[in-house]
C-alpha cells in the first residue's frame, strides 16, 4: 500500500494536545498543503488563518465555546490552529473549504502531528467580534468560516480505527 494511502487510513482526529510549540517550517508545510486543496474550478475561495498566538488562541476558544453555551476549552489544548474561511460569493464554497480542512489534517498526520476539525467557526465569524476580527487582518468580503484545524503534538496514542460499516460502499 502507498505511503499516502496507508496516511489516510491510519489519520485520527485527537482530543488530547501537548503544549509543545510546533514549528514555523511544519506549520508552513501544513499551510500549504491546505493551499493546494482542490477548488470548484479552480477559484480558490478559501482563506486560512494560522493562530500561534497563545492570546488570540485562548480568545478564538472562548468565543467558540460561547456558541455551545460552554465554558471549556473546545480546541482540546492544541497550542494552534488554522481557521479555514471560504467566500460565500463562489458557489463552492462550502465543499471548497471542506478539501482545504482535509488536506490540513492529512498532512499533520503526515508530518507527525495531531489534528482536529472543530466546528462552530461560522456562528464565530458571524458575529461581529468576528467580523472585527477579520477585519483587524485586512480581510473584506462575505467569508463563511468552515472549521478550525486544532494542531499540536499528541498527548496519547491514537486509537485504532473503528471498523468500516458494511454498507459504506455500493457498486454498480
Amino acid at each position: 500500500m502507498s505511503e499516502v494511502l496507508k496516511a489516510l487510513k491510519e489519520r485520527r482526529s485527537c482530543r488530547s494536545y501537548k503544549s509543545d510549540p510546533i514549528p514555523q517550517e511544519v506549520l508552513d508545510q501544513i499551510l500549504e498543503a491546505g493551499a493546494y486543496a482542490a477548488t470548484g474550478m479552480g477559484k480558490q475561495s478559501p482563506i486560512m488563518i494560522a493562530v500561534t498566538d497563545r492570546e488570540t488562541r485562548d480568545r478564538l476558544s472562548r468565543m467558540n465555546a460561547a456558541v455551545m453555551g460552554a465554558n471549556g476549552d473546545p480546541f482540546y489544548g492544541a497550542p494552534a490552529l488554522i481557521i479555514v474561511l471560504a467566500d460565500r460569493k463562489i458557489g463552492t464554497y462550502l465543499y471548497d473549504g471542506s478539501l482545504v480542512m482535509g488536506n490540513l489534517m492529512n498532512a499533520a498526520h503526515a508530518l507527525g502531528l495531531g489534528s482536529c476539525w472543530i466546528h462552530r467557526a461560522k456562528e464565530e465569524f458571524d458575529s461581529e467580534e468576528g467580523k472585527e476580527i477579520l477585519r483587524s487582518l485586512g480581510i473584506e468580503g462575505d467569508y463563511e468560516g468552515i472549521g478550525h484545524c486544532i494542531l499540536g503534538y499528541r498527548a496519547a496514542e491514537d486509537r485504532p480505527a473503528a471498523p468500516r460499516k458494511d454498507n459504506y460502499i455500493y457498486r454498480i
